[in-house]
């Protein structure tokens, strides 16, 4: 028997979030984030929330290991929701690296660019042709507050240029932790499905 969004009965929708980087953001600031997500999708929906390391100064390898772990162990159709410089290591990652499945969507929430006009980074500079190497056919959203103080809005519309396919969502009123309620985005993962519900 299979549920509408094509998962077995009693299965849950696997999730995984990689915070941002910062003091004591895992605790103190995503988790909030974490916690809107999960109130909003319902219990249908299993989300992952590994710490990564050093987490007050992230380094791309360090977090790439990480990833690398959190997503061999994932199951097809999975989401993947990055926030801040974990969305930004999160793209950067899934450019290099083949996965060999399918993902259900990826959801990038104030994430800095890496490149010509965005965050100077030693460690990670986003590819010319970013959006040509990130999984083909799998939904791709950017989320980025209005009044966000820590990322620029501008760094949406680059990210929107080197990823031509991504659905952007500026969203007035929001400051780079959303005000700690991700409901839009709950609201787009939930319609990820809405097509196969005919099938």
């Amino acid at each position: 028997m299979v549920e509408e969004g094509g998962a077995p009965a009693g299965v849950k929708r696997e999730l995984l979030f990689v915070q941002g980087g910062g003091r004591a953001v895992h605790e103190a600031w995503d988790q909030k984030l974490v916690d809107s997500l999960r109130r909003e999708l319902g219990p249908e929906y299993e989300i992952q929330y590994p710490r990564m390391p050093a987490e007050d100064e992230p380094k791309y390898a360090a977090w790439k290991t990480t990833l690398e772990r959190e997503l061999r162990v994932l199951k097809p159709g999975a989401i993947l929701v990055g926030h801040s410089v974990g969305g930004t290591i999160l793209l950067g990652v899934l450019a290099e690296e083949s996965l060999g499945r399918d993902l259900g969507g990826i959801f990038l929430v104030a994430a800095p660019f890496a490149g010509d006009g965005g965050w100077p980074s030693d460690d990670l500079r986003f590819p010319a042709d970013l959006g040509a190497r990130l999984p083909p056919g799998t939904p791709i959203h950017f989320f980025q507050g209005l009044d966000d103080e820590v990322v620029p809005p501008s760094h949406v519309e680059l990210c929107a240029r080197a990823v031509p396919r991504a659905h952007i969502h500026r969203l007035p009123g929001r400051d780079h932790q959303f005000n700690d309620d991700l409901s839009e985005l709950a609201h787009a993962i939930s319609r990820l499905d809405a097509p196969r519900q005919l099938e």
